[in-house]
């Protein structure tokens, strides 16, 4: 049996490479102590353009990973992550070419590796590839596998094999050639080919493959195996290599599924029904699949999850084990299907393969679980159910996860090539966007059903190489009446927003004038429902709004007209949606009191209370209030906050209060502008306190065509306004008068984990002086794994008619006396103790408490500091301080850095400074200083950098 299905598919072999199909051949060693892999390959490349070619190009992913500066690396680097770059060179991969020859008269091809593309080789053919012909070539290299942390594939700890992307394969040629470097994005875009691969590994290791399994044939004497796979069509060969497999295949009526997903408490049986319910699903929606076997994995899943509430451990998880496994194996089946059968460019054409998996995820849970909660079972706890969050559909989470993008001025169009997507973009919201839109396009075009549109499109379009999205914009278009320009255009192809309002509603004799308003420069439709005693009594979709239209309705029942009811359309602002026929303000929107922060009732306008417990200082101790605020899940423009406390240890009413408006630019360099006002009251030592009063107005500008670039370039202005009071048992005295500062800052800022650079300059105007100062910092991780810190300053007062004798308004050496209150100091008036040594590295920057502590003239210092091992660094700090009536004095000091986390906790133990040994005087715990941050939103930023 076994021999006749071999010979059935060499004469397939035969005529692929007869009538022009592509065609590779892998023979594969697997060496397990070396983590090596030697393959003796054919490949049959196909031109099916009307150009000769003069070369090929290959990819060879698994070269990616040969050394620190590939764009693998570099992609790393850009997401805040150094596990690549600190990694030892033996758990890089790479992969050693030893010969490319044609395989006709056995000669050697010359080849290269790009030098922008290490990973991308240009093969240069001894004959001319004509039109229609075919070039056959051998490779003989051998693959150095890299470990599975970087991306999951390579060899994992347990000395498992997770190949995808491994063997060498050529590139797409229509016109132009398409090769990418891998970016850990497993987006590789090759020509459908018949494949064979032939792999020889330990005995004791088992196979897995989406591929047809033709033979298994073991060697006792080696220990060793021959497994043979054959696949007609195939753009994804992933293969796992594994000692002790957890696939499991399913026999459905329409496929076999092979998968390692699990759910723990779920019985066999029960994932066998849900397997079979899912692949039912699959083949009414998008076809029949064109192989016997779709394999998913963990992996798959992994890179690719159900993220939000889906992502919390099992015992807090509030979603039923059914539910929750259905979903993670559909999600993981609905991509590898439809990249399967959808052959696009996986980095240029991406929204839509990706747009149809959340399109269909969303249709599932609308026909199987039309109940489902965004909350799961939390909806129904007591307390929860209060809050909208419980009200909303399972789906609605995909609105929210791509407005929150959207709200941050963040989102890029669809269009995007996939490489130069944001993290958050590529991974959440653009899919989202994408399914979204679908949802929103199937209900404009009512005239049809656009599943079974998209169905007949992928029917007729199956394993295409030569289709584009162009095609399925051509295809709906041929099946609806309605003008869907705008969906490719304005949704797909921009970052434009979706944004209207009813601008007023009149009543006349024998009708309702309803005026819809388009706040955006865009053609999208928006739908319009008559309301009568909160039930839908008419619905019509609004079009070609430019500006302003107005829509005449025969005069019913109606008291309230609403924009997109239902919550299809991801509107950027729903908030004024709603307008009554006869109705005020009050009427239009109540308000509503709400305990804690929720999702956005655009029903209502809303007020949040939440309880406050706080440590801000050692002198107020902890605080006890309540947050009175209006900021949702998804960002405002507006934002208002009234923070009463009270301080437990100063026994004293303190708090803050804030207004500030920001206006989002599109398309700019300028992308923000944030003005507003903050004041606060607190205090700043034991019985004393300052009130604060700060207008400010921030421009923020950035790299509007590479959002990765993640640039920032800021400039602020602010009006400081200090008043400061003193009680009875004040420990310290005031010997200025409170005064107001001027405040001009400029601030470019390069953030990245490899490399980080930062520069600010900074004017200050008061009454009585004026002071400018301008910071440099440079980080680099070198090639040696190196940290290297540099950080310059240099400050000079332009006048300073200031008491001679204070030091309040000069610059600090070690520890700025921070007039201006910016700073975060647990103890800011502390000459001793513990909180005297906390480090915040402003002005001169310097460790140890010198001599010559101020400069009430001019400053000039720098920071050095670099790796001796691992997280321990030695660092050095120089400088000049000179003050009136005194020669400029030369500073030193240096010691060693424990630098557990940068910028947010950090030790500095002095060794030698203008003081001597100070590691040999007494009390050397004193003059240790410490940089710790205990501010939740600031230490978000850690997991926020690597996302947006």
């Amino acid at each position: 049996m076994i021999k006749r299905i071999f010979i059935s598919y060499l004469l397939c072999l035969f005529c692929s490479s007869a009538y022009g199909q592509n065609y590779i051949d892998v023979n594969a060693n697997v060496d397990v102590e070396t983590k090596t892999i030697t393959i003796s390959q054919t490949i049959i490349y196909k031109n099916e353009t009307r150009d000769s070619l003069n070369e090929i190009y290959l990819h060879d992913w698994n070269n990616s990973y040969s050394n620190k500066s590939t764009p693998l690396a570099k992609r790393f680097e850009e997401e805040f992550s150094t596990k690549f770059h600190l990694a030892k060179s033996e758990q890089r991969g790479f992969t050693l070419i030893t010969g490319i020859t044609d395989n006709n008269d056995k000669s050697n091809l010359n080849f290269e590796h790009l030098d922008k593309h290490p990973d991308v080789l240009r093969v240069s053919l001894n004959k001319v590839l004509l039109p229609g012909e075919s070039y056959n070539i051998n490779l003989s290299y051998a693959l150095v596998l890299p470990d599975a942390t970087f991306t999951d594939y390579g060899i994992t700890n347990n000395k498992d094999f997770e190949l995808k992307y491994w063997y060498i394969t050529p590139a797409v040629y229509d016109g132009e050639w398409h090769y990418y470097s891998n970016k850990n994005l497993d987006d590789l875009f090759i020509p459908k080919s018949d494949v064979k691969i032939t792999i020889e590994h330990p005995i004791n290791y088992r196979p897995t493959s989406e591929l047809d399994l033709l033979s298994a044939v073991p060697n006792k004497d080696t220990k060793r195996q021959s497994t043979l796979y054959f696949g007609k069509d195939r753009t994804d060969t992933y293969l796992a290599l594994q000692k002790f497999p957890m696939f499991r295949s399913v026999q459905t009526d329409d496929l076999i599924v092979v998968s390692n997903i699990n759910e723990s408490g779920l019985p066999g049986p029960d994932k066998a029904i849900l397997t079979d319910k899912i692949t039912k699903f699959l083949i009414e929606n998008l076809g029949e699949y064109p192989h016997k076997r779709l394999l998913v994995s963990r992996i798959d899943y992994g890179k690719n999850p159900l993220y939000g509430l889906n992502q919390l451990p099992d015992f807090l998880r509030p979603f039923p084990d059914q539910f929750q496994y259905e979903l993670k194996l559909l999600k993981s089946a609905l991509k590898k299907y439809i990249n399967n059968i959808l052959l696009l460019n996986p980095r240029k054409e991406h929204w839509l393969s990706e747009g149809l998996q959340i399109y269909y995820m969303i249709k599932y849970v609308e026909d199987y679980y039309p109940d489902m909660k965004l909350l799961g079972t939390l909806a129904n706890v007591w307390g929860i159910r209060a809050f909208h969050a419980a009200d909303v559909d399972f789906n609605f989470q995909y609105f929210l996860y791509s407005m929150e993008i959207a709200r941050k001025n963040r989102d890029q169009p669809l269009t995007t090539s996939k490489d130069s997507l944001i993290k958050f973009n590529a991974n959440i919201a653009g899919k989202y966007k994408a399914g979204v839109g679908l949802n929103y396009l199937d209900k404009f075009t009512d005239d049809i059903d656009l599943s079974e549109t998209i169905t007949e499109f992928l029917k007729q379009n199956r394993l295409n190489q030569n289709t584009k999205i162009s095609d399925f914009e051509a295809f709906v278009n041929t099946k609806t009446s309605k003008n869907i320009d705008w969906f490719f255009s304005d949704y797909i192809g921009t970052r434009k927003k979706i944004d209207f309002k009813i601008k007023s509603v009149v009543t006349t004799e024998d009708s309702i004038k309803v005026t819809v308003k388009n706040k955006r420069n865009n053609n999208m439709p928006i739908s319009l429902y008559s309301i009568s005693n909160d039930s839908v009594i008419g619905k019509q979709w609004v079009e070609n709004i430019k500006g302003t239209k107005t829509i005449n309705l025969p005069k019913n029942q109606t008291d309230k007209f609403v924009l997109d009811y239902n919550n299809v359309i991801p509107e950027f602002n729903q908030r004024d949606n709603y307008k009554s026929v006869n109705g005020s303000f009050i009427s239009n929107k109540p308000l509503q009191f709400r305990l804690f922060k929720d999702i956005e009732d655009p029903y209502y306008n809303q007020v949040f209370f939440m309880p406050l417990v706080e440590f801000n200082n050692i002198y107020d101790g902890l605080t006890l209030g309540t947050k009175v605020y209006n900021k949702t899940i998804l960002r405002k423009r507006l934002n208002y906050r009234f923070s009463p406390q009270y301080a437990t240890k100063s026994k004293s009413l303190t708090g803050s209060t804030s207004i500030f408006y920001t206006h989002n630019i599109e398309n700019k360099n300028l992308y923000d502008i944030t003005y507003g006002i903050n004041a606060g009251y607190q205090s700043f030592a034991k019985d004393a306190f300052f009130t604060r009063i700060r207008p400010t107005l921030s421009l923020s500008f950035r790299n509007d065509k590479d959002f990765r670039a993640d640039q920032i370039d800021n400039i602020t202005a602010r009006f400081v306004s200090i008043n400061r009071d003193l009680g009875e048992n004040a420990t310290v005295e005031i010997n200025e008068p409170d005064y107001n500062v001027f405040n001009l800052r400029y601030t470019h800022y390069n953030p990245g984990r490899i490399n980080f650079s930062s520069f600010s300059s900074d004017l200050q105007l008061a009454n009585n002086f004026s002071k400018l100062s301008l910071s440099y910092e440079f980080r680099k991780l070198t090639q040696g794994n190196r940290n290297i810190n540099l950080r310059l300053f240099a400050g000079i007062f332009l006048n300073n008619d200031t008491d001679p004798n204070s030091d309040f308004f000069s610059f600090g050496l070690d520890r700025p006396t921070d007039y201006l209150f910016d700073l975060n100091y647990l103890g800011r008036s502390e000459a001793a103790g513990l909180f005297s040594q906390q480090l915040i590295i402003a002005d001169g920057g310097f460790k140890s408490v010198l001599d010559t502590p101020f400069a009430n003239q001019w400053m000039t210092t720098a920071n050095f500091s670099t790796s001796i091992w691992r997280y321990i660094q030695a660092y050095g700090d120089l400088g000049l301080v000179k003050n009136k009536f005194d020669s400029a004095h030369f500073v030193y000091d240096s010691g060693v850095r424990l630098n557990l986390v940068e910028d947010y906790f950090e030790l500095y133990f002095p060794v030698y400074s203008n003081l001597g040994w100070e590691i040999a005087e007494p009390n050397y715990g004193e003059r240790i200083r410490f940089i710790i941050t205990v501010d939740p939103q600031v230490l978000l930023g850690l997991f926020r950098r690597k996302w947006y």
